[in-house]
């Protein structure tokens, strides 16, 4: 077994949290394992996850196994990671992967910074990476260097969209039951084919249901079937519910899951997980600018523009940049109060290079430019705006997009808000697409 790197008993924030918030979500994601323990009656239990990472992707059709398959130019496996790092009171995570990708989880582990990770290597089937995963949190083994959990969580490395609520359901139902596992309900119906290709039965849809992952089992009961179970289980079978049921004589719990348990299988379904990803980070947008001599300035239109019509969106002011950073948001529109000077901008950028924010996902840098062409002539202030480039390929290197948006001031009002509309939608387009081609593009409203 190896491990990933020290510091693995640390609180579960995903790497690039920041210092400030760390408490505080720690403290309510391992309160919430707590409370269901008291409500049972019982002590909250010690629980570990085992992710089988070994596939080889044929189904998706492309030379990279899908879990290494890049999303917003970060690996799949990566989003999975850091669903379960979120969980403070899943206090280790065991990953099998392949002996020729092992240096590639490693790279991974390091440049994502998460924590709790270890690595195992995985067999030549899922139920044998599964049982090697198991093994490393077996006390009986030889240098064993994690302790035995009560409850194991069995996860797919390319479910990156679990949350904690069902991850809290299938472990508290396995404490009390011995076994669970999330299940769907079917959305086509199961037809048995005959022998030669005609339909032999069909089954009652309503009567039967998906299973889906997360999982989760005492560790003895799960851990025993498996050291059971024979060959032929090891080599084709793929349901560890089963297992539990076979050898260890265990009627699982079956928990609804939600429709984002759904694994990321062919090609397609990287372009979906991408949009979904997409939209949740871009469900924030903070309003940076330093007007506090000019409570009049069109900055603040801008603003009450964007709360207008990004109405599905929260639009804050960057009051206290800081903590807005602490709570992870991924999109700014900084206003350069002093035309074509970068200085607003640039103070955003140093903020976010220090807070590693994103290390995770890319971060969105819309730099707002108000020009005033009476008083300086035109040539002499793009000259200066178009520095954007510049300093967007630095930022390019920190998972940055900056782009910059050039409004002309002043206006008779009607144009102005014209202005600020189409301003509005560019920023609300660049916040969504994500587009890298833009980078560095100064565009026009």
């Amino acid at each position: 077994m190896e491990l990933g790197p020290p510091g693995g008993s640390g609180p579960a924030e995903p790497g690039p949290r920041l210092r400030g918030l760390r408490g505080a979500d720690a403290a309510a994601s391992a309160s919430s394992l707590s409370r269901f323990g008291a409500e049972a009656g019982c002590r909250a239990p010690a629980v570990a996850a085992v992710l089988p990472a070994g596939g080889s992707g044929e189904r998706m059709g492309v030379p990279t196994p899908k879990q290494f398959c890049p999303i917003l130019e970060r690996p799949l496996i990566s989003y999975t990671l850091q669903a379960l790092e979120r969980v403070s009171w899943i206090k280790d995570i065991i990953v099998a992967v392949t002996r020729e990708n092992m240096e590639t989880m490693k790279g991974i582990i390091q440049r994502y910074q998460h924590k709790r990770i270890s690595l195992v290597e995985a067999g030549v089937t899922r139920h044998r990476s599964i049982f090697n995963g198991l093994k490393a949190l077996a006390e009986d083994q030889p240098n064993c260097r994690l302790s035995k959990p009560e409850v194991v969580i069995i996860h797919d490395a390319v479910r990156p969209f679990v949350e904690e609520d069902v991850l809290l359901k299938v472990v508290t139902a396995a404490q009390e039951h011995g076994a669970s596992g999330a299940i769907r309900p079917l959305v086509s119906t199961v037809i048995s084919p005959s022998a030669d290709s005609c339909l032999d039965h069909s089954l009652e849809r309503a009567r039967y249901r998906a299973s889906e992952m997360p999982q989760a089992f005492l560790f003895d009961v799960i851990y025993d079937a498996y050291q059971q179970c024979s060959d032929y289980d090891l080599e084709f079978g793929t349901e560890c519910l089963h297992l539990a049921l076979k050898y260890s004589h265990i009627k699982a719990k079956l928990v609804e899951g939600s429709p984002d348990l759904w694994k990321v299988t062919y090609k397609r379904d990287l372009y979906a997980a991408e949009s979904i990803i997409k939209e949740r980070i871009s469900q924030k947008v903070c309003v940076v600018m330093d007007t506090k001599e000019d409570e009049e300035h069109v900055g603040h239109c801008l603003e009450e523009m964007l709360k207008t019509e990004l109405n599905h969106v929260k639009v804050t002011s960057g009051q206290d940049l800081q903590q807005i950073i602490l709570e992870q948001c991924y999109n700014f529109v900084c206003v350069n109060v002093m035309t074509s000077d970068f200085e607003e901008t640039q103070r955003l950028l140093n903020m976010l290079e220090e807070s590693n924010l994103s290390i995770l996902y890319p971060v969105v840098v819309i730099s707002v430019h108000f020009l005033d062409y009476e008083s300086v002539p035109l040539g002499q202030k793009m000259e200066k705006v178009m520095q954007i480039r510049e300093f967007a390929k630095e930022a390019k290197k920190r998972n940055i997009l900056l782009s910059g948006l050039l409004i002309y001031f002043p206006q008779e009002e009607q144009k102005l808000r014209e202005s600020l509309r189409q301003g509005t939608t560019i920023i609300s387009a660049l916040i969504k697409e994500r587009n890298s081609g833009l980078i560095g593009q100064l565009l026009v409203a």
